[in-house]
C-alpha cells in the first residue's frame, strides 16, 4: 500500500509569496504536500486598523478551520502582521498552528542580544517585537529590541517599483546594522532586497523568515 503525504496548509496574504513557499515545502518538508489558501483583504485590512481588528481574528480562525476541514493537519501562516490573530486561534486548532516567524525570532534570541527589527509596514513592528520579547523571556535570556521602518518601501511594492522598495530596505538595513548584533526583517517581501546589499553590511547577519520559519516547522512536524 502506497503511503500518502500528509497534507499541510499555507495561509497567505501576499499572492507573490506562494511559490516561495511552494519551493521551500519540496525541499524540506518530504512526506508532506501543501496546498495554499489566499485573503490578501487580512493584510489590507490590518493595514488600515494598525493592527489585527477582533473581526480580522474571526475571520482567519474561520481560515484556519476551513484549512482543518479540507484535510490539513498542520497549518502554517504566512503574514506576520497576522501574529496576534493566530495566537488567539492557537487554542481552538486542532492541529499544529505555525507563525511564520517563529523560527526567525528563536534565532535571533537563542544567538544575539542586539536585536534589529527593520520592517516596511507599522502594522508588523508591533507583532514581531512582541515575538521576540516573549521568545526571550521563555528562553530567560536579556535582549534588547531597536525597532526600524522603512517607511514608504511597502508603497512602492505594491505600485509595482520593486527597485524602489529594495532601494529604501537597503538604505535602512545599512543604518541598522551598526547599531545591533543582528536584524530581522519583518516581513518575508523584504527578502529580495539583501542580494543588493549583503556586501555591505559589515558582517552582520540578516534573517529572513521563510527558511528559518519552515525549518522551525519541519523540527515540530518531525515529532508529529
Amino acid at each position: 500500500m502506497t503511503n500518502l503525504p500528509r497534507s499541510i496548509a499555507m495561509i497567505h496574504t501576499v499572492a507573490g509569496l506562494i511559490p516561495v513557499f511552494d519551493t521551500l515545502l519540496s525541499s524540506e518538508l518530504t512526506g508532506w504536500k501543501g496546498f495554499n489558501l489566499l485573503d490578501e483583504s487580512l493584510l489590507r485590512a490590518t493595514i488600515r486598523d494598525g493592527s489585527p481588528s477582533p473581526l480580522t481574528h474571526r475571520r482567519l480562525a474561520v481560515l484556519i478551520g476551513s484549512a482543518v476541514d479540507a484535510g490539513a493537519e498542520a497549518v502554517v501562516v504566512t503574514c506576520s502582521s497576522l501574529g496576534a490573530a493566530v495566537e488567539a486561534a492557537r487554542p481552538f486548532c486542532p492541529v499544529p498552528l505555525f507563525r511564520i516567524d517563529q523560527g526567525m525570532a528563536e534565532t535571533a534570541v537563542t544567538s544575539f542580544r542586539r536585536i534589529g527589527i527593520l520592517a516596511t509596514l507599522p502594522s508588523t513592528l508591533t507583532p514581531t517585537a512582541d515575538l521576540i520579547r516573549a521568545t526571550s523571556d521563555r528562553q530567560g535570556r536579556d535582549c534588547a529590541v531597536i525597532n526600524r521602518l522603512a517607511e514608504g518601501a511597502f508603497q512602492k511594492l505594491v505600485a509595482g517599483d520593486s527597485a524602489g522598495h529594495d532601494t529604501l530596505v537597503a538604505h535602512h538595513l545599512k543604518l541598522l546594522v551598526t547599531e545591533v548584533d543582528v536584524v530581522v526583517l519583518a516581513q518575508a517581501s523584504m527578502a529580495r532586497a539583501l542580494a543588493s546589499v549583503s556586501e555591505e553590511l559589515g558582517g552582520t547577519p540578516v534573517l529572513t523568515s521563510p527558511e528559518l520559519g519552515i525549518r522551525h516547522v519541519k523540527e515540530h512536524l518531525s515529532i508529529y
